[in-house]
């Protein structure tokens, strides 16, 4: 069996679907790999670079399209393309079968397999396969760095001699992947970050990677995000509103605001709007990520960067990964070779179609000269960040009746075992001598401190100066050290052997520290 790697016809397209790498891996499966001759250029890999890879050279699209029985692409066929599959073909590629239903039509009714791989569920199995947060992950990446190249200021502030630069203030509208790489990029370059998302539930991821989130002082209802694969659900008229209005609050103080909002299988909504637009400062960017969708900005002119009357930079690009196609296009052949893998079990190059499995049928738009979109739910449930329930705020009197409680109980607790303690060692010092009630007494102590030094540790110190606490717990060795002057062997030895360990520890641990806090000191 043959998988074959046509180069792009859409205009603009640079990446390839197959890399030497991915194709050695592909070989491994039991197949042979074929590609057009050219088609991986735009992307950095030659064809002498293919054909070390053990990878057929074909001289023409009509000649790979003949001859490969799978056929992996990047961009959805033309039609022409379309015309050329036939039932013993499968196809595998970004299809958007929701928009693109003729063309559809037009495969299923050739008999060929057609793979989506903007349909892969979003479920644990398949993130090795989900091409759709590879590509979002370098468009949000892209995102920030061209905005810094339209951006007249540096991201991070500085104090220098010529005097002082305030940080930008960059605003990232939606959460998800390509979001949550802009809040990455954007944050490491120095820039104070704010982020918004209408699933609150991803907060602790914003704030984890240093931006704020954005609140709504606003309550909600939202739709469980595994029902809806992972993906924000619609949000109500209400919500919408209160929405905008925090975005009109915070438009004349950002400098860069980055737009993800997308919606599968709808118009991208629009969450900056043209007074929004007019209320910032000249000199600010807008990148719009939805911009093939028709743009989350109400100006966004799709592949094409305007600047307003006042100032403003709007940037509605629609091939952020095409422009940084090698690493696009190794990210993206890894997940054709993933899904490669799940189609070939046997690893002997001859594919199976098996309609039960997840990640198959979720990816599967035609089959058997069915079309077989939409797909039904995955048996397990989509990757989502689970919402957790609210704390109920409790009153001033309920707070002070929980720790009235909380005392009384900690108070017995602590009587409890004061009396059987003094209980233990009152019958130990009717029934042992009066030299053991020495030792005794000393190990007694040396354990009620120690334990209390330790117990009132605040778990936040449980870091690199956890070794310092180590260090702290060693009190044991006063106890150790005033018993190694006594006239017992066994006292004496047992002493001993606590300093020794002690001392591992006290030493220990602040070796332990100096070694942990130099890899955070700058060379």
């Amino acid at each position: 069996m043959k998988i074959g790697t046509p180069k792009e016809v859409f205009d603009g397209e640079n990446r390839v679907a197959m890399t030497p790498d991915s194709a050695l891996q592909l070989q491994k499966l039991g197949y042979d790999c074929v590609i057009e001759t050219g088609a991986g250029l735009a992307a950095g890999f030659s064809d002498a670079t293919y054909e070390a890879a053990g990878v057929e050279i074909a001289a023409t699209a009509a000649s790979l399209w003949q001859e490969s029985n799978i056929i992996a692409k990047v961009r959805p066929p033309s039609d022409a393309e379309a015309e050329w599959l036939t039932a013993d073909k499968t196809l595998i590629s970004f299809f958007y079968p929701a928009s693109n239903k003729e063309l559809m039509d037009l495969c299923a009714s050739k008999g060929a397999s057609v793979i989506a791989m903007d349909m892969v569920p979003r479920i644990s199995r398949a993130q090795k396969m989900d091409a759709l947060s590879s590509m979002a992950n370098i468009a949000g990446y892209r995102a920030v760095i061209e905005a810094g190249n339209n951006f007249g200021r540096f991201f991070t502030g500085q104090i220098t001699a010529a005097g002082k630069v305030p940080p930008a203030k960059v605003l990232v509208v939606g959460a998800g992947v390509a979001g949550l790489a802009a809040i990455g990029t954007s944050t490491s370059l120095g820039a104070i970050t704010y982020a918004f998302d209408v699933r609150p539930e991803v907060a602790e991821q914003v704030e984890s990677m240093g931006a704020e989130f954005v609140y709504l002082d606003f309550e909600e209802e939202q739709q469980d995000g595994a029902a809806t694969g992972g993906y924000a659900a619609v949000s109500s008229p209400e919500f919408a509103a209160a929405q905008l209005a925090k975005f009109r609050e915070l438009a004349p103080d950002i400098d860069i605001v980055i737009t993800t909002a997308l919606i599968p299988n709808r118009e991208a909504p629009e969450l900056w709007t043209e007074d929004m637009v007019k209320a910032m400062k000249p000199g600010s960017v807008i990148v719009d990520l939805a911009a093939e969708r028709g743009g989350n900005c109400k100006l966004t002119v799709p592949d094409e960067k305007i600047v307003t009357d006042n100032g403003v930079t709007i940037i509605g690009y629609t091939d952020f990964p095409s422009r940084m196609a090698t690493q696009s296009s190794t990210l993206y052949a890894t997940n054709i070779r993933h899904m490669m893998t799940d189609l070939t079990p046997e690893k002997d190059g001859n594919p199976v179609h098996n309609m039960e499995d997840d990640v198959i049928r979720g990816a599967t738009i035609a089959h058997a000269s069915e079309v077989t979109f939409p797909p039904p739910p995955p048996k397990v449930k989509a990757i989502a960040a689970q919402k957790k329930d609210k704390p109920k705020e409790l009153t001033a009197a309920e707070k002070r009746a929980n720790e009235v409680a909380a005392f009384k109980t900690q108070t017995k607790q602590q009587v409890t075992l004061l009396a059987v303690g003094g209980a233990l060692v009152l019958g130990v010092g009717l029934i042992a001598p009066a030299s053991f009630m020495q030792h005794f007494i000393v190990f007694v102590l040396a354990v009620f401190v120690g334990f209390q030094v330790i117990w009132g540790v605040a778990h936040s110190l449980h870091t690199p100066l956890m070794a310092v606490t180590n260090a702290i717990s060693s009190i044991i060795i006063l106890g150790a050290l005033m018993q190694i002057g006594s006239g017992s062997f066994l006292v004496i030895l047992l002493a001993a052997l606590s300093v020794f360990m002690a001392g591992i520890n006290i030493f220990g641990g602040f070796l332990v520290t100096r070694r942990m806090l130099a890899m955070f000191q700058k060379s």
